[in-house]
């Protein structure tokens, strides 16, 4: 569903994504950060209606020290400016990967897309990315707000939870069938 010829229409993507923020909630109360939330990781059955989180295999416990320094785990495209940095991480790293990911969903483009991996690493660390709506101008522009704060570079300028992040794309859902422009204040109000 993330290739530009296969997109999910925009209300599934913020059904799904919504799902995915409040599932991530859960396991951040639980002082677990995922560390590598990426598309192939969110598995989803259509005929089921059914969406798991998977390969919690390089999960770690908030807080928990590392066996050895400097190894940095997870997919490049989707790994947070601190994780490359190879700084302590807390839910707000998976978060900048749910922006990745949402992007993708509804651009058919990820936000930082390089040659390779360290010219992809490089944009994550430098880069801005495009605004979704030059891609894709049937994206609400509420949600690319959304989406924008979640790849920010500095963490305190994201999401305070997955649980703000969720209540920000329901609201965002429930305005879709009107197509009213959401008010700004609903992002600010959960930054």
């Amino acid at each position: 569903y993330a290739a530009s010829n296969s997109l999910l229409e925009p209300r599934k993507v913020l059904d799904l994504i919504g799902r995915t923020a409040n599932a991530l909630g859960f396991a951040h109360k639980q002082q677990v950060v995922h560390r590598d939330i990426k598309p192939a990781n969110l598995m989803y059955d259509a005929a089921t209606d059914i969406l798991k989180i998977t390969d919690f295999g390089i999960a770690r416990l908030t807080g928990a020290g590392s066996t050895r320094t400097g190894i940095v785990l997870g997919t490049p495209s989707f790994m947070s400016p601190e994780q490359l940095h190879g700084l302590p991480l807390d839910p707000r790293s998976d978060l900048f990967s749910m922006g990745v990911v949402l992007y993708w969903l509804f651009t058919g483009r990820r936000p930082f897309d390089g040659a390779n991996d360290v010219h992809t690493m490089k944009a994550i660390l430098e880069d801005n990315p495009r605004p979704p709506r030059s891609w894709n101008p049937k994206v609400p522009s509420l949600l690319e707000e959304i989406v924008l704060s979640l790849l920010e570079k500095d963490r305190d300028k994201r999401f305070k939870s997955a649980g703000h992040l969720h209540d920000a794309l329901m609201s965002l859902v429930v305005g879709l069938p009107r197509g009213a422009p959401q008010p700004a204040d609903l992002v600010s109000a959960a930054l």
